[in-house]
């Protein structure tokens, strides 16, 4: 099999086959890497603690201590790092260390061909949303919204187990816990490709060559500490790009600290977000707690078909799909 690519050649309208990573074991070694900012050796300690727990072997190089900057070490260390974690035979799935700033430096420096020709499960949130868009919209890799090593397995309660396991395991059909935190907004009922991740991320992303792809989508939007009008800003720099064209639901995430800081403040970021969605004509729910999270995060496949159900009374999110293929097969292209 061939591998050829040109990003910024490629049309958003032009459909892509997907690439499913081999399903997670009991027994696995796990790589870690830090795409972004640099990391603390206590915390990335306890993270590895928490992956033995859970029964994972964790592996990082020596390097992802570098630091640059703010940055874990040069571009050229990062993107290196990264694509041997994709080679090593021995690596079953590759978790970010942490986001912060700087995924975007790996950008078109990433060999794409070495990470097609060794899928794995690539995890993250916050800046490495940048990656887990770049690798679902260019080699059609499912990737995987969920739980960082140095942020959330290195804390108790850090990680919603059940959505972990089934989310990386193969389950072919299973639906986020029903205390993920998500409430219904506006009414209805879609289905589509579950994609997004945090919001400064993909706004981020317009008038480059990777552009996020939104058609045909349950679009998921998170962020942290961000003022109720810097949200709406973002969100209608996405609704006057056309990034909400056929878009099939929307979904926010927990929404952090995304107040005004203003103890007086007399309106809701759930108001706030409807101005610009609630027209739309779909259904959007609010409060999944995947990413930026004060407990329990959720680990969502990017990149699979799901579900969204909205009433008055609860909004429910269903993967249709397993996210992975069989462990002791190769990951297989579909279409």
């Amino acid at each position: 099999m061939s591998f050829s690519f040109s990003i910024g050649m490629m049309k958003p309208d032009i459909p892509i086959s997907h690439i499913k990573p081999p399903a997670l074991q009991s027994g696995d070694t796990v790589g870690i890497v830090a795409p972004a900012s640099n990391i603390q050796r206590d915390l990335l300690n306890a993270g590895c603690d928490m992956l033995r727990r859970l029964g994972y072997k964790p592996f990082y190089l020596d390097s992802i201590f570098d630091q640059d900057l703010y940055f874990a070490g040069s571009a050229e260390r990062r993107a290196r790092e990264l694509e041997e974690m994709f080679v090593r035979d021995e690596v079953r799935a590759v978790l970010c260390a942490r986001g912060g700033y700087g995924s975007n430096y790996l950008l078109g420096k990433v060999n794409l061909e070495k990470i097609a020709r060794h899928p794995k499960i690539f995890v993250g949130y916050s800046d490495n949303t940048t990656l887990l868009t770049y690798f679902a919209d260019s080699i059609g890799l499912v990737t995987f919204h969920g739980p960082m090593v140095t942020k959330d397995l290195a804390h108790a309660n850090g990680v919603d187990l059940s959505s972990w396991e089934d989310a990386l395991t193969g389950r072919s059909e299973w639906s986020v816990p029903s205390d993920s935190g998500m409430k219904p907004l506006v009414e209805g009922s879609a289905e589509g490709v579950l994609y997004g991740g945090c919001l400064s991320m993909l706004a981020a992303s317009l008038g480059t060559p990777y552009e996020i792809r939104t058609a045909g989508t349950i679009l998921f939007l998170e962020d942290v500490a961000t003022k109720p009008f810097q949200i709406d800003r973002m969100l209608m720099q996405l609704k006057l790009a056309g990034k909400f064209e056929n878009v099939r639901g929307v979904i926010f995430g927990e929404m952090t600290d995304c107040v005004q800081q203003k103890k007086d403040q007399d309106y809701t970021l759930e108001e706030v977000v409807l101005r610009v969605v609630g027209s739309l004509g779909i259904p959007v729910a609010f409060g999944l707690r995947s990413g930026h999270v004060s407990h329990r995060n959720v680990t969502l496949p990017i990149g699979v078909r799901a579900a969204l159900s909205v009433s008055s009374r609860e909004a429910r999110l269903t993967i249709l799909e397993s996210a992975t293929a069989p462990a002791t097969v190769s990951a297989r292209r579909r279409t």
